[in-house]
């Protein structure tokens, strides 16, 4: 069937294997601009040097990427496939469409979580530190009939990553028997493909993409045994699971779902019969999607690491699917999935876990370090991000985050924070400053309650002006307007004949209620030993508004770091639990300081496995002028 499509694809097929030669990645982007705006008398002066923009994440979307190679027929085959020819018409025109099978065992260098593996063969779920027993679950998702499940064990349920957990928590042997009373229970609740568009979450797109690339990977798990009543069953879901998928993949929206959608479709590709077109047809979908979810600089427009592991994930899952059937990955799922490692690693602290950025938890050093073993890549942090936002700073054991890119657009939110120009800080292992981070872990042992809280920016280190968001915070994870324009600039100075990093920040996320514009200031020494900061309020138009306005800037404190305040009010010392002091302290010359006071509040912070712990919080507050204000202070390393 393939030399019928030859002559007549030659034509078709020149524009795609010119793209794939193709390795400059494009974006849609603007021009430099600067900062024009004059300050009245007597406002805080606007900074002399000019900011790069780092524009919003509907501009960071990728607009070309590396297309794979195709020989001549292969276009029109795709192009067959997506219109509904059936794949074994196209790869075997004479025949019979062959039983379904899966074709290869995959062997997938991706370790789950070995406690909620364990948890599972003792009969309950383990997601986020709270334990559902198996047999009181109510497996179905449809949203009419009961009580939907908690978004973390809705997702780990219907995604079926506990797949993962099981089989790292013992031999396979002792496995099988859980993964077939799970999987039966699930299929009996579930197995009807809607045949319309459909709210449940077991078909969601993500979800069903994960599904089905988590039977195909741990196929031996599910149906090792020949006299399984699961087997037929399951061979069965996974066809019409694939078939749904090859429709809906196309329709989802841009973002981790839709590259889970595709990843999964090409992974039935490879180890279902007759799947060469639709291993064709999933290949080019998954790498247009891949670009719509990557920046350049290889960070999701998500902004969130946890979908930044679940992607890495996909891939180096779908990389095995490859090698199981000897056949070799398209070289754009290799780049993207290099691309995708390092900016991962430029927000690990000292402790080697990661930051509480856009609604996660501390995701635990050992999770994150199998993550990275399993992908076999070796390479550095992004430092220097050019779309990703997250600036790194680090001197001596000093490890500094720092939020310096704007919110994630609506397709790519998954548990939206308004945390614009927020700073973690970490000296060694202990961390100093952070966020409460955790709303994407509401509902396990995080309080519902508070999820909502904990996506503000108050829940944030950061200035917040009236107790208002710098970007709306709706419902379902989504955000609002708010900061739009996000400019940065980052240079090398000296500071006391010392070399020191300093990044300049600015968002406009306050300029239509207040007036104002946000801009941080933060230099970090080069020996780690001082932090300086300055938060400065500038008019957004050359006509400022009267009267003033309250403000907070908070520094929420790492767990275990003990705050005493000094008594003039004007500093406190921080003791971390590994015995470091740190000085915190006001500095003098701020316009507005007489306004300030600096108080000791409670806060909470919560780990990687979404437990909230009880922590302090540093406030300065006060009041200041609509016609701007600065704001100084000092983090300094004692001894």
């Amino acid at each position: 069937m393939e030399t019928l499509f030859d002559d007549q694809s030659v034509a078709a097929t020149e524009d795609l294997e010119e793209s794939g030669e193709r390795t400059a990645l494009a974006l849609n982007g603007g021009e430099e601009a600067l900062r024009t705006e004059q300050p009245g008398e007597g406002d805080t002066p606007t900074p002399a040097f000019p900011l790069d923009p780092v524009e919003t994440s509907r501009a960071l979307a990728l607009t070309d990427v590396i297309a794979p190679r195709t020989r001549p027929g292969e276009a029109l085959i795709r192009m067959a496939y997506r219109m509904g020819v059936p794949g074994h018409a196209l790869s075997a025109p004479f025949r019979r469409a062959a039983s379904v099978r899966v074709l290869g065992t995959v062997d997938s260098p991706i370790t789950g979580d070995r406690a909620a593996g364990t948890a599972l063969r003792a009969g309950h779920f383990l997601v986020h530190g709270v334990k559902q027993p198996i047999g009181q679950l109510d497996f179905d998702s449809n949203p009419r009939l009961g009580a939907r499940l908690g978004a973390g064990l809705e997702r780990t349920v219907h995604s079926f990553s506990w797949l993962a957990d099981l089989a790292s928590s013992a031999p396979r042997a002792d496995c099988i028997a859980v993964a077939e009373r799970i999987t039966l229970k699930w299929l009996d609740a579930n197995a009807a493909v809607p045949k319309r568009s459909s709210k449940s979450a077991a078909w969601d797109v993500e979800n069903a993409g994960l599904r089905l690339l988590a039977w195909l990977v741990h196929a031996p798990l599910l149906m090792g045994r020949q006299d399984s009543e699961l087997k037929p069953a399951l061979l069965t879901a996974i066809e019409d699971t694939a078939n749904w998928l090859d429709r809906r993949a196309l329709r989802s929206g841009a973002g981790l779902g839709q590259v889970a959608g595709w990843a999964a479709v090409t992974a039935a590709g490879l180890l279902l019969p007759d799947g060469k077109a639709r291993r064709l047809y999933g290949e080019a979908g998954l790498i247009r999607a891949l670009g719509d979810l990557v920046a350049e600089d290889g960070g999701t427009l998500a902004r969130c690491p946890a979908a930044q592991m679940d992607a890495i994930q996909a891939l180096t899952d779908l990389i095995a699917c490859y090698e199981a059937v000897d056949r070799d990955a398209p070289d754009a799922i290799w780049v993207m999935r290099e691309l995708l490692v390092p900016p991962l690693l430029a927000l690990r602290h000292g402790d080697g876990a990661l930051g509480n950025w856009q609604g996660q938890g501390a995701i635990s050093a050992d999770r994150v370090s199998a993550l990275i073993v399993a992908t076999g890549i070796r390479t550095r942090a992004l430092n220097e991000p050019q779309h990703w936002g997250y600036q790194r700073m680090f001197g001596g054991r000093t490890n500094v985050q720092f939020d310096a890119g704007p919110p994630p657009r609506a397709r790519h939110t998954r548990c939206g924070c308004a945390s614009t120009l927020a700073f973690e800080m970490s000296d060694g292992a202990s961390r100093l400053i952070v966020n409460c981070g955790g709303a994407a872990l509401a509902g396990g042992q995080v309080p519902a309650r508070i999820g909502q809280g904990l996506r503000a920016t108050a829940a944030h280190s950061t200035l917040v002006l009236d107790d208002a968001n710098s970007t709306a915070v709706l419902l379902h994870g989504k955000l609002g307007r708010g900061a739009e324009m996000v400019e940065v600039e980052r240079r090398t100075i000296t500071q006391n004949d010392r070399e020191a990093t300093r990044i300049e920040a600015s968002h406009d996320g306050y300029a239509a209620r207040f007036g104002l514009t946000h801009s941080r200031i933060l230099t970090l020494r080069s020996d780690g030993t001082e932090l300086s900061g300055d938060d400065i309020l500038i008019p957004a138009s050359r006509k400022g508004k009267r009267g003033k306005v309250s403000f907070a800037i908070r520094f929420h404190l790492g767990r275990g770091v003990e705050a005493h305040l000094s008594e003039d009010g004007r500093g406190a010392s921080l003791l971390t639990a590994d015995g470091s002091l740190w000085q915190f302290r006001l500095r003098s010359g701020a316009a507005g300081e007489d306004d300030m006071k600096l108080s000791c509040e409670d806060s909470l912070w919560v780990d990687g496995e979404g437990r909230p712990h009880p922590t302090e919080q540093l406030v300065i507050e006060g009041l200041t002028s609509r016609g701007g204000g600065q704001f100084s202070w000092l983090l300094k390393k004692m001894g």
